[in-house]
């Protein structure tokens, strides 16, 4: 069976071609998303400023939550933290009172902008630049090289990849800010890594007092503890006791090549995000490859009906047929399965510049490459491949040979009970699906969880039930079709008559509109309702930006100013809470924004539906609707949830807000999320004036470089996210199109070629070969239009809910040059599947074509 497979795929290598080339894909996104998952969980970067102590302890960057599954067990969930977690100062006497440890060296800092005129200069990799004191400097592999150390409160030593960033030399002036105005510092000294290695994270040291200066809210608190041990004691064993003593105290201890991921806290959130995005882009991108896959190995045998038919025949068992077949397929498979592994690797390093510059994961990402998903990528290609041509094959297989000699010249002429049966059961669980998703209409998870299950129910239902939704179609459009004269007529009675082909053909176009306009036209509704609502809840007149956040002493002076009658700055941040969908719990990650509650009201406009957001307050919190449908929770419950840097939150709601698209998931106190940021500094600052030109404002904003003033938000954090996440679905909306081409081209390919004997013999009885060639542009736009209308009308119900969860309306924004582009493309797909093979089939004279074998 094994040579006789091997001497098919030589001479039908053609209609191997679109089922290698769907394995071929199927395998390079695999080994991608193996990669990038693989490179999540394994991600590490070795330390730079810990790089000298033997252990490092700081606080935890995730939060591990206990959630219950919807049978009831329970299990352990982890979120990173958005924010850097701090340490008390007052712990180290505590880990200087552990046995082993010879001396404890805190670690103070915090993010600062660096000026050089009026310009801020970029630290490395596009990242702030960090202060730290200088007494941590021997925590790691920074060296003085040149100058000396900072001596009182206005000097700094600078790395010196960052002081040539900034034109610097020992003995300038420069510029830092942090949380308030700019102050003047004199560069005492330049520092370099050992062995002048350019660092990850630019840096600058600066004593104890500057810090004061530069970080006065930081004071009691440290990034993180370096830990020096004893002569003769093992780092291991202090770390595992230093570990006992703070157990229960949010520390989190770090040892060996480990340490890095204390001193670089964006690994953690990249990590967590790399590993999210691998499995919800393999997840579709894979269910999409199975579905096209059996589309093009069911094509492959149905064309090969005679030829089995035959083998049945003469002789040849069920079993030596599933053999050869899943021969075939083996060797198909794994020839696919290897050649796509490089090929994925290629596409790892694309996606990687991709996140990185969307700030998905850190900008210095390296994939980690390990024999797991290689092996991973060819062995499902294999097995998916032999599944899916065992399936297709199973009813050719099992007939008897006369049966099977008949079937292979005719096609059936009505479908069967068991599709029959299955495409009922299909669309009574669509059916079912947007009942529950009316009935669910104020829950947003759960109204997008099911749009996303109602699409794919859909397409397999019409796949399943693709002859008769064909048949019904051409009862419409044929009398159109005969109309348009003799072409006309042949072009509706092939279609009628040869229903299954239609429908084959159908399929995957229904599939790749249907699939592609639900992915992004539930983007467009979503990014359409934000910048409504920033735009209608802006109250503001003037909203001050600056590139790396705004200091929070900006609003207080603006609020004093003549003509000024409210500023509240925004501070943007992340809060963690379990949510339940359908009766499973899940930790989430929330938007979360700090608002002045004396200015709010004349700054922003939230559209409050209950409660009331003068009662906000440091122990108190309002959510967004959406927020409040994935918490469970109304106005006068208490919410428990964990801010950005770990930190627990237990507050009444006051109040819950439709406008959490445009503004945040959960609106809190100010001054409350803002002593839980990294940062420290507004995100921007929403000024309501009473005329349009306050000057003294302007001054103001002159007086903190980098400050801009305009009438409009910037796109914050949460739009830019937004977006990002956005292009993530184009991208997986981009790989379905690709997969489903090779299916439109492959159907409309084979279907064609395999009529080489019906045009011979339309053009030996009078048929012109212009008439053949009108004939079949009006079976291939009858193709296109079925499958796009089709298609389009599958998107209507996920669409629905998905507009109902993000507006409130069933009406989802759809942009009419997107539909168009993804309508043509994939219709021009279907018309070129089918014109290109007739013009070559139509160059062989029609006597010795009506010869040829099939």
């Amino acid at each position: 069976m094994l040579r006789i497979a091997l001497a098919t795929l030589r001479t039908r290598a053609g209609a191997f071609a679109a089922t290698f080339a769907a394995l071929l894909l199927g395998s390079a996104v695999i080994t991608a998303c193996g990669v990038l998952l693989e490179s999540g969980l394994r991600s590490s970067v070795p330390p730079e400023r810990y790089a000298k102590a033997p252990v490092i302890v700081a606080g935890r960057q995730s939060v591990d939550l206990q959630v219950k599954s919807a049978d009831g067990s329970a299990y352990d969930s982890s979120q990173p933290l958005s924010e850097r977690s701090r340490l008390d100062a007052a712990l180290a006497k505590d880990l200087a009172a552990v046995e082993g440890v010879a001396s404890v060296v805190p670690d103070r800092g915090a993010p600062v902008r660096l000026l050089a005129g009026e310009r801020t200069v970029t630290g490395a990799n596009g990242a702030v630049p960090q202060a730290h004191t200088w007494n941590s400097r021997v925590l790691g592999g920074f060296r003085l090289s040149e100058g000396h150390s900072p001596q009182g409160s206005r000097q700094v030593v600078v790395d010196r990849d960052l002081a040539e960033r900034a034109g610097l030399r020992t003995g300038d002036r420069v510029r830092i800010m942090a949380t308030s105005t700019p102050l003047t510092f004199e560069v005492a000294g330049l520092v370099t890594l050992d062995g002048g290695r350019t660092p990850r994270q630019s840096v600058l040291f600066t004593s104890s007092a500057a810090m004061d200066h530069l970080a006065p809210r930081s004071g009691a608190h440290v990034n993180a503890f370096g830990v020096f041990t004893r002569p003769g004691t093992d780092a291991s064993d202090v770390a595992s006791a230093v570990e006992e003593a703070l157990r229960g105290r949010g520390a989190a201890v770090y040892s060996g090549d480990s340490r890095g991921e204390a001193e670089f806290t964006d690994i953690a959130v990249g990590a967590a995000n790399l590993v999210q995005l691998s499995t919800g882009i393999g997840g579709n991108v894979l269910l999409v490859a199975v579905f096209v896959l059996c589309a093009t190995t069911s094509l492959a045998v149905r064309h090969r009906r005679r030829e089995m038919a035959l083998l049945r025949a003469i002789g040849t068992t069920p079993g030596q047929l599933r053999r050869m077949i899943a021969a075939e397929s083996a060797v198909a498979g794994l020839v696919a399965g290897l050649l796509g592994c490089p090929l994925g690797v290629g596409v790892v390093h694309w996606l990687g510049g991709q996140f990185a510059g969307r700030g998905l994961v850190p900008p210095d990402f390296h994939p980690v490459l390990g024999p797991l998903p290689f092996l991973a990528a060819v062995g499902t290609t294999v097995l998916t491949a032999v599944i899916a041509a065992l399936v297709a094959a199973r009813r050719a297989v099992g007939v008897r040979p006369t049966e099977a000699l008949r079937e292979a010249s005719t096609e059936p002429a009505r479908l069967g009970r068991g599709r029959l049966i299955t495409g009922g059961v299909l669309l009574a669980l669509a059916a079912s699906v947007v009942g529950l998703g009316l009935g669910y209409r104020t829950d947003f998870m759960t109204l997008v969880g099911l749009a996303n299950s109602l699409v794919l129910v859909l397409v397999i239902a019409a796949a399943v039930l693709g002859p008769l939704v064909t048949r019904a179609a051409m009862t419409v459009l044929a009398p159109l079709l005969t109309r348009t004269g003799a072409t006309g007529w042949l072009a509706a009675a092939n279609s009628r008559t040869r229903a299954a082909r239609t429908a084959a053909a159908v399929t995957p176009l229904l599939l790749a509109v249907s699939l592609a306009a639900t992915v992004v036209f539930t983007q467009t509704t979503q990014l359409q309702q934000a910048a409504d609502e920033t735009r209608a809840g802006t109250l503001a007149t003037r909203v001050v930006n600056a590139p790396q956040g705004v200091s929070p002493d900006f609003a207080e002076r603006a609020a004093r100013l003549p003509g000024v009658t409210a500023a509240t700055g925004v501070v943007r941040s992340k809060a963690i809470g379990v949510g339940t969908l359908l009766g499973t719990q899940e930790t989430v990650s929330l938007s979360a924004q700090g608002l002045k509650p004396t200015a709010l009201a004349d700054t922003v406009d939230l559209d409050v539906r209950e409660g009331n957001l003068s009662d906000l307050a440091p122990r108190t919190v309002a959510l967004s609707t959406t927020a409040a449908s994935w918490l469970g929770l109304d106005v006068g419950d208490r919410a428990h949830l964990h801010l950005g840097d770990g930190t627990p939150f237990s507050g009444e709601v006051v109040a819950v807000y439709s406008r959490g698209l445009g503004f945040a998931d959960l609106t809190f106190d100010h001054d409350l999320l803002l002593s839980h940021t990294t940062a420290h500094v507004d995100q921007s600052v929403l000024i309501r004036s009473r005329s349009a030109d306050v000057p003294e404002l302007s001054a103001l904003a002159r007086s903190y470089p980098g400050t801009t003033l305009s009438t409009t938000p910037a796109a914050d954090a949460q739009v830019r996210e937004q977006r990002a996440l956005a292009w993530v679905n184009y991208v997986v909306v981009g790989l379905i199109i690709a997969y489903t081409a090779l299916t439109v081209i492959n159907t409309q390919a084979m279907n064609t070629a395999t009529r080489r004997r019906e045009f011979a013999l339309l053009r030996l009885t009078g048929t012109s070969r212009s008439q053949v060639l009108g004939m079949m542009r009006r079976e291939s736009a009858t193709v296109a239009a079925v499958g796009s209308l089709l298609g389009t009308l599958l998107s209507v119900p996920p669409l629905a809910l998905v507009a109902l969860a993000l507006t409130g309306s069933p009406v989802p924004t759809v942009p009419v040059l997107g539909w168009l582009a993804i309508v043509g493309s994939t219709a021009l797909l279907a018309v070129a599947g089918a014109m290109l093979p007739t013009r070559l089939m139509l160059r062989t004279p029609a006597v010795h074509a009506i010869g040829t074998k099939e």
